[in-house]
């Protein structure tokens, strides 16, 4: 069985400061892309009316900037508050989609607040220890060294 490949087929699509692979499904391919998980993807490929059954690689340069625009503004097309990965920020109090490295830089935000506040989840991240109640007594050694070092 051999793959015919389309003449405007594209291997590798530079979305969002992301490289995506152009052999992929639609859907799967837009999951490369931090911040965007299975299901945002497929409600923004049915909002672009975009078939999911297309390969990354297949899309026209028009089909690509309607999905970035779809992404970047989801309250626009009818996507719902709570389908959203940034809610009610703390900044400015709008609810959003935050992708790539827009995603990065919220989180590191985030985490110094919490730090300034000293906050007990705060102080745990800034003390490289778990901070969802987890029990670290037995568990959680492989990141951190332990045991005494030889002298010679």
């Amino acid at each position: 069985m051999s793959l015919v490949v389309p003449p405007n087929f594209q291997h590798i699509l530079r979305v969002l400061n992301t490289n995506i692979e152009g052999k992929t499904n639609v859907m799967f391919a837009l999951t490369s892309i931090k911040g965007i998980g299975g299901r945002y993807a497929n409600i923004v490929l049915k909002k672009a009316d975009i078939p999911l059954s297309k390969r990354a690689g297949e899309l026209d340069e028009e089909a690509v900037e309607k999905i970035i625009t779809i992404m970047q503004n989801p309250r626009q097309y009818k996507i719902p508050d709570w389908f959203l990965n940034r809610q009610r920020d703390h900044k400015d109090g709008k609810t959003n989609q935050v992708m790539a490295n827009i995603l990065d830089n919220k989180i590191r935000e985030d985490l110094e607040r919490l730090k300034k506040i000293r906050a007990h989840r705060g102080l745990r991240h800034y003390w490289g220890l778990r901070t969802r109640g987890q029990h670290t007594k037995t568990t959680g050694h492989k990141g951190k060294t332990v045991g005494v070092s030889k002298k010679k």
